[in-house]
């Protein structure tokens, strides 16, 4: 009956973790990224606020950096033209695609001290993970219409 009982609990633990594939997901993205280049799903100028916060010309060459075990990071924007500095967030991970491992979730900008000012956030759908590259895509609606961002990151 001991035995039962420390192999039930031992199984209720294990199960309350992640699973394995996002475990794997979150070693690779840790770690320190620059953002290389944004391109929209559509053809034409757009005048995109990424982020609520910046330009696409702003965005593109900015770093990031990820702390995947407590789920924080933080983006600095490097453009000298744009209001630079660091941008501090939190994501949380909302549905995981179980035969490639990747996942969509909502980052959520912060203060420094990790408290959310907002209670605004950003569904992104992580599309592409390797040890050196990654991408993003976030859908918005324009014009009734799906648009998409397309933003990608290679490893420093």
């Amino acid at each position: 009956m001991k035995n039962l009982i420390i192999l039930l609990l031992t199984m209720t633990m294990l199960s309350c973790g992640g699973t394995k594939t996002v475990r794997d997901s979150k070693k690779v993205i840790k770690g320190d990224w620059t953002l290389n280049s944004i391109s929209y799903s559509e053809v034409g100028t757009y005048n995109v606020s990424l982020l609520d916060d910046a330009s696409k010309a702003c965005f593109e060459g900015s770093t990031w950096q990820f702390i995947p075990n407590n789920n924080t990071g933080l983006y600095t924007i490097n453009d000298t033209s744009c209001s630079t500095g660091e941008r501090y967030f939190v994501f949380t991970i909302q549905e995981v695609d179980e035969t490639t491992g990747l996942y969509d979730f909502l980052l959520k900008p912060t203060n420094k001290k990790g408290k959310s000012e907002t209670s605004q956030g950003f569904r992104l759908k992580l599309n592409a993970l390797s040890d050196t590259n990654m991408q993003w895509q976030q859908t918005v609606t324009v014009n009734n219409k799906p648009f998409t961002i397309i933003m990608n990151f290679t490893k420093l």
